[in-house]
C-alpha cells in the first residue's frame, strides 16, 4: 500500500465514525409522534340538539385522558370505552340548556391535545313531573307485603310511552322478573312476575330529566324510592266457608272466623280475587254507597281498626254487631267483618301490600279497583308493557 492509499483510508474511517446518527439510533425528530386528535359529537357550537343524543368524544393517534361535561345541572355523566378511545354519555341532557365539553388526550409520547366545544339543547315546550309516587311511608314506614306494586302518577299525559318506561330502573337485593304496565297516559306501575321475595330491598330510580314524554315535553327532574319487602303474609278466606286463614312465610298464624257481603243487589257482594291490603285505618266511617240520607237502606256508621282491600268501599273490620254470623253466614254489606279482637289483631299485623284474597263470590275484583294488579295474569299483564318483561338490576 503506497503513503497516498493509506491517507485515503484514513480520510474514509474518519469520515464513517464522525458523521450521522449511529446506526440503531432514531433522530428525536423522527420519533415523535403527531399529535393526537380530537373528535367530538354534536359538533361545536351546535343548537336544537335533542336531549336523547349521545354525546360521543373519539380519541385519533392516543387515548383519552380526562373528559368533563358541564351545564346547568352540574354536568353528563359517561363512560369510558376499554381502550380508552372513546366516550360516551349515559344520560339524557336538560332541554334548553348549553353544555361545555372538555377533551384531553394524549399521543403515545405523552404530549397532551385540550379541545373544547359547546352545544345548545332543544328548549322544552312543556314539562312533566310524577304527581304521585307509591308506596310511600304510610303508617307502615317503608316496608311493605310481597304483593306491593310500585305506582307512578304523572301531572301530564304521557305519549312517549317507551322514553319514559326505558329511564324507570328497579334494582332489587335479591333477583327479580318484573315489568311495567300503563293503564292509560298518566298511570304506570311495575310488579313482579310472581309476588316479590320476602324481605328484598327494592330501589326505584327514575331519571326522567330531560327524557322526552311527548311533543315538545320532557321530564322536569329525577327521583329516587327505596323501600323493602317484609316477611311473606297471605291472607285468604272463602265467602263460602266464612273463615280467613292468615299464613306467615308458610305457616298459618291466624284463623278468623269472618261474614262476607250478602249478595242479593250486585254491589252487596264482596269481590273474589287477590286484593292488596290498601291502608290502615283505626276509625272509619261508612257510608251506604249511592244511597242518601232519608232514603231506604240508608247508614252512616264508625267502624274500627279498618283495613282497605279495594277503591270500592270494601274493608277488613270489627263488626260486633255481626259475631254471632261470623263462621256462619255472609251478612255484610260487601265487607269482611271479624271480630273486634282479630280486627285489632289484624290491623297490627299487617302491611300495605299484604295479599288478601277472597273466593267464593260472583262478583270479580276489577284489576283497576284499587290496587287489583294481581287479578291479571302475565301474559295480560304484559299486553301493557311498552319494554314487556325485563330482570331487575342489581342493588
Amino acid at each position: 500500500m503506497t503513503q497516498g492509499s493509506a491517507g485515503v483510508l484514513a480520510l474514509a474511517v474518519l469520515t464513517a465514525c464522525s458523521a450521522g446518527t449511529p446506526v440503531g439510533i432514531a433522530s428525536p425528530s423522527a420519533a415523535l409522534p403527531p399529535p393526537a386528535t380530537v373528535a367530538i359529537v354534536p359538533a361545536d357550537k351546535a343548537g336544537n340538539v335533542p336531549t336523547d343524543q349521545t354525546v360521543l368524544i373519539s380519541a385519533r393517534g392516543g387515548t383519552l385522558r380526562n373528559v368533563t361535561i358541564t351545564g346547568p345541572d352540574g354536568g353528563l355523566a359517561g363512560e369510558l370505552s376499554a381502550d380508552s378511545t372513546q366516550w360516551r354519555s349515559k344520560r339524557y341532557a336538560r332541554p334548553g340548556a348549553t353544555y361545555t365539553v372538555s377533551a384531553l388526550a394524549a399521543n403515545p409520547a405523552g404530549q397532551t391535545t385540550k379541545t373544547t366545544s359547546t352545544f345548545t339543547t332543544v328548549k322544552a315546550k312543556s314539562t312533566y313531573s310524577i304527581e304521585q309516587l307509591l308506596p310511600h311511608k304510610y303508617d307502615t314506614g317503608l316496608t311493605v307485603g310481597v304483593g306491593m306494586p310500585i305506582m307512578i302518577t304523572f301531572d301530564k299525559d304521557i305519549t312517549d310511552r317507551v322514553s319514559v318506561e326505558r329511564n324507570l330502573t328497579v334494582r332489587t337485593s335479591k333477583p327479580v322478573e318484573g315489568a311495567w304496565h300503563w293503564f292509560d297516559d298518566r298511570h304506570v306501575d311495575f310488579r313482579p312476575k310472581v309476588y316479590w321475595p320476602a324481605r328484598t330491598k327494592v330501589r326505584l330510580e327514575a331519571r326522567l330529566e330531560g327524557v322526552p314524554g311527548g311533543d315538545g315535553m320532557y321530564g322536569k327532574r329525577d327521583y329516587t324510592l327505596d323501600f323493602t319487602i317484609g316477611r311473606s303474609q297471605i291472607t285468604s278466606g272463602s265467602t263460602q266457608n266464612h273463615h280467613l286463614k292468615v299464613k306467615r312465610d308458610g305457616k298459618v298464624v291466624r284463623n278468623m272466623p269472618m261474614s262476607a257481603g250478602q249478595g242479593g243487589v250486585w254491589k252487596y257482594y264482596t269481590t273474589s280475587g287477590i286484593h292488596l291490603a290498601m291502608s290502615r285505618e283505626p276509625v272509619t266511617v261508612m257510608t251506604s254507597p249511592g244511597i242518601g240520607p232519608g232514603q231506604a237502606g240508608y247508614y252512616q256508621l264508625t267502624v274500627y281498626n279498618t283495613v282497605r282491600i279495594s277503591s270500592s268501599g270494601e274493608y277488613v273490620h270489627s263488626a260486633p254487631w255481626s259475631v254471632g254470623s261470623q263462621g256462619y253466614a255472609n251478612v255484610s254489606h260487601g265487607c269482611v267483618n271479624v271480630s273486634p279482637a282479630n280486627a285489632a289483631w289484624f290491623i297490627k299485623n299487617t302491611l300495605i301490600g299484604d295479599p288478601i284474597i277472597i273466593t267464593g263470590s260472583p262478583r270479580p275484583l276489577e284489576p283497576t279497583n284499587g290496587w287489583g294488579h294481581w287479578q291479571e295474569n302475565w301474559k295480560q299483564w304484559l299486553q301493557w308493557s311498552s319494554l314487556k318483561a325485563s330482570h331487575t338490576e342489581s342493588l
